[in-house]
């Protein structure tokens, strides 16, 4: 079966700066970066009108395109109204730059979805997305909320209550795995209407639990909160428990043909695990 996919990487999972990151994405064959910005050497608000221009050049003379942003500012999400009032301005921000450097997607974790509509936490972020997606779409561009912290289905319900345009999805069917035990490939169906971008990443649940647990980990600990470690284990692709066989099927199936974009949080060598993940989905598309 072939495949109409581009590869990705997230640039900043090679641990180098970012000229450096652009070379090596290319040294592999990937097509796409994408860029994490919310903090670090690229943080939205370093980017004058000279710095986006010296980017594209960049990305220019590398063969390569933004497939989104990252625009994850971490914390509990659109949880609470206090972290909001800074978190969705910064992310219309976000939304601005995506426009200038030429992409239409940011990726987003926005906390967990609770299945009780009425509580305080579920409006909270209700309307933090309504906020944030009408505003990205006047300007073409999805903010697409990261699967993990609750089931697709789940997830779909509280997309199509939001009822914005300007929402959508980023398919981890690793965090999926990792974290809630849902299964990938069925989650391709129940979300097929609002994937804009993917993530190529594997894993495997060690011991199950409250997703809510693990990502308030996330929120008092960051990516690299030892916590975890006692829940799931992020491997190279083809080692975990996403069958990319049936997932990247399931994907062609109801139409998708984007970025799988490799996002690798772990690991001693990560050029070598990049690498090695560009491969494996080379031999599969």
């Amino acid at each position: 079966m072939s495949y109409n996919f581009n590869i990705g990487v997230m640039v900043d999972s090679f641990c180098v700066p970012f000229e450096q990151g652009l070379a090596k994405a290319e040294s592999i064959g990937a097509k796409g970066i994408q860029l994490y910005v919310v903090e670090g050497e690229n943080i939205y608000t370093s980017f004058d009108d000279a710095k986006v221009a010296r980017t594209l050049e960049l990305l220019k003379k590398h063969g390569l395109v933004i497939s989104a942003l990252c625009g994850d500012f971490g914390g509990h999400g659109f949880e609470r109204v206090d972290e909001n009032a800074v978190k969705v301005p910064a992310s219309k921000a976000v939304a601005d730059l995506a426009v200038k450097l030429g992409t239409k997607v940011v990726t987003t974790h926005i906390g967990c979805v609770p299945t009780d509509k009425n509580c305080e936490e579920y409006k909270n972020m209700k309307a933090a997305c309504k906020e944030i997606g009408d505003y990205a779409a006047k300007l073409d561009v999805t903010f697409a909320i990261e699967t993990g912290p609750e089931k697709a289905e789940t997830l779909a319900g509280f997309i199509r209550d939001v009822g914005s345009k300007g929402i959508g999805v980023n398919l981890d069917p690793a965090n999926l795995v990792m974290v809630t035990g849902d299964d990938p490939v069925k989650a391709v169906y129940t979300l097929k209407d609002f994937i804009v971008h993917t993530h190529a990443k594997d894993g495997i649940m060690l011991q199950q639990t409250e997703p809510k647990r693990i990502y308030t980990f996330f929120a008092e600990g960051g990516i690299g909160d030892l916590r975890m470690g006692d829940y799931f284990l992020e491997v190279p692709l083809g080692e975990g428990k996403v069958d990319f066989d049936k997932y990247l099927a399931a994907l062609k199936d109801v139409g998708y043909n984007g970025f799988l974009t490799i996002e690798r949080e772990c690991g001693a060598d990560p050029y070598a695990d990049i690498k090695m993940a560009v491969d494996f989905l080379k031999s599969k598309i």
